[in-house]
């Protein structure tokens, strides 16, 4: 049987759409696969490299590497309201409570990421920022080492526990800027690969996120649960009821067409 590396992460949005695939919880063809869980920016740095013929990715990245891989239609995270959020820390002697835009300094979830991107388009003139792994950046604001952070992932649920306050919704700002749903991640392919095997992946990641949807849903399978060990179930079920949806089993046209966007946001800043 053959095996396939393939990379995504522990999240509990990728779990879910990867479990019934890679614990052959349907039929996979008489595929195997080699797991490679990682934080998004490292797959993103990966992807760079060309290092696995099948990953989870930050459309952040995808300009970059567009030659060299192929978008899959299934797997990956877009719609909306599931935009990054700029967070701060109130300051109290300060008359707005933001801090300065012109010197504030802000933690970013990794260089390549779709976060720090929307910031970008958002904020175009902010230039001190500090790329720090996406969990790291609560922790950062809370401390003071940074003014303000972009949040993603469960951290959306977390912040205003912890006394923080958010500043702007980034994804809503590109969905208003361009009527059109987010493009968070998506899965792709290495060219080098074979176009039958490709469409075959494609379409069992299809079939593993149904499935999902059908059986995984009501109890969280220990797939899930096991690599989200420091989250509660609610914030697990919050985390895949908003990054897993009818896009993650096809982007289609619309998710195509919000990805096209994406890229003219990526050429306008690199310019």
């Amino acid at each position: 049987m053959p095996t396939i590396d393939i990379g995504f992460s522990p999240c509990p949005n990728d779990t879910f759409i990867f479990d019934a695939l890679v614990n052959h919880k349907i039929d996979t063809k008489g595929y195997n696969f080699n797991l490679h869980l990682e934080d998004v920016q490292t797959l993103n740095e990966w992807a760079l490299q060309g290092k696995l013929p099948y990953s989870k990715i930050s459309y952040g990245v995808w300009p970059k590497i567009k030659n060299q891989y192929q978008l899959l239609e299934s797997g990956g995270a877009l719609g909306k309201g599931v935009g990054p959020l700029l967070i701060y820390k109130e300051d109290k002697t300060n008359l707005s409570g933001k801090p300065d835009e012109k010197t504030m300094r802000v933690a970013i979830p990794g260089m390549d990421t779709t976060a720090h991107l929307l910031f970008s388009l958002a904020f175009q003139d902010v230039k001190n920022k500090v790329f720090l792994v996406f969990n790291e950046i609560e922790e950062a604001v809370l401390s003071g080492k940074v003014d303000a952070g972009v949040i993603i992932h469960e951290n959306r649920f977390t912040y205003a526990a912890k006394g923080l306050s958010k500043w702007m919704d980034l994804g809503h700002f590109f969905e208003t800027s361009f009527n059109a749903p987010i493009p968070l991640g998506g899965i792709i392919a290495r060219k080098d690969q074979p176009q039958d095997e490709i469409k075959i992946i494609d379409a069992l990641i299809q079939e593993s996120v149904q499935f999902a949807f059908n059986n995984n849903y009501d109890q969280l399978s220990e797939f899930v649960t096991s690599h989200a060990q420091e989250m509660s179930e609610q914030v697990m079920r919050q985390h895949i009821d908003l990054y897993v949806n009818d896009y993650s089993i096809q982007m289609g046209e619309v998710g195509k067409n919000a990805i096209k966007k994406l890229e003219e946001v990526y050429a306008q800043l690199v310019r």
